[in-house]
């Protein structure tokens, strides 16, 4: 795993790395840009419906908050989902690095694929952290809970989510992708809770699904050449 981490931190050096970043965080920025503006509008309509005139102003202080607190709460999932998208390109930028032989037999998904793998992995993350917020609210007493369910959580998800973004170009039927490439569980949770860790610390958080997919195709190409 360290060998793996410091392997894709060294490759954020390379161009293509690099350019794949940029779509990733800018695309990633756009999208919670678009719900800050949607998010203003239906206040200003739903201000207007209740009779509020000079709703404007107070309209676009709510949708900033909104915004914001959205980020905080869901960055996650829509980084994960923003990947998904481009996931191709930045696995493809490791193998043909790293593992060339890899690089030429695997079979591109294509962005229609990443797109529905992303709303998967959405789904799934919306999903499991609603069933698991109770759980969330009884560990609260215990004061570090919550969070330690949290990462457990989400751990589980984002290893499967990386794993299977390597998988997508190696398996012979992408809705069956454990046949194409699979990590050892605690591996892959490992993984995940890398991942996830690096994802709630701010800035590092823009780096951490990139470099969560480059750890991923380490892991199952470097068991592989073992």
């Amino acid at each position: 795993m360290i060998q793996a981490f410091t392997r894709s931190l060294a490759q954020l050096r390379d161009r293509a790395i690099l350019v794949i970043l940029l779509k990733v965080i800018l695309l990633t920025l756009l999208l919670f840009a678009i719900f800050g503006v949607a998010a203003y509008f239906g206040l200003v309509w739903l201000f207007a419906w209740l009779g509020w005139t000079d709703g404007g102003l107070a309209a676009a202080a709510a949708a900033a908050i909104i915004a914001i607190l959205t980020g905080l709460l869901l960055f996650r999932i829509v980084a994960i989902f923003v990947l998904n998208i481009f996931s191709d390109d930045i696995v493809d930028a490791v193998e043909r690095r790293h593992y060339p032989d890899r690089a030429e037999t695997a079979k591109p998904p294509g962005y229609v694929i990443g797109i529905k793998m992303g709303l998967a992995s959405a789904g799934r993350a919306l999903g499991y952290n609603i069933l698991a917020a109770p759980l969330y609210i009884l560990l609260l007493v215990t004061g570090i809970g919550p969070p330690i369910a949290f990462f457990t959580v989400n751990a589980i998800l984002l290893g499967r989510d990386l794993q299977d973004m390597v998988a997508a170009r190696h398996a012979a039927d992408y809705r069956n992708l454990a046949a194409g490439s699979s990590l050892p569980k605690l591996e892959r949770f490992t993984l995940g809770l890398v991942t996830a860790l690096m994802l709630a610390i701010p800035f590092v958080n823009f780096l951490a699904p990139l470099l969560g997919a480059a750890m991923a195709t380490h892991l199952v190409h470097g068991k592989k050449e073992i």
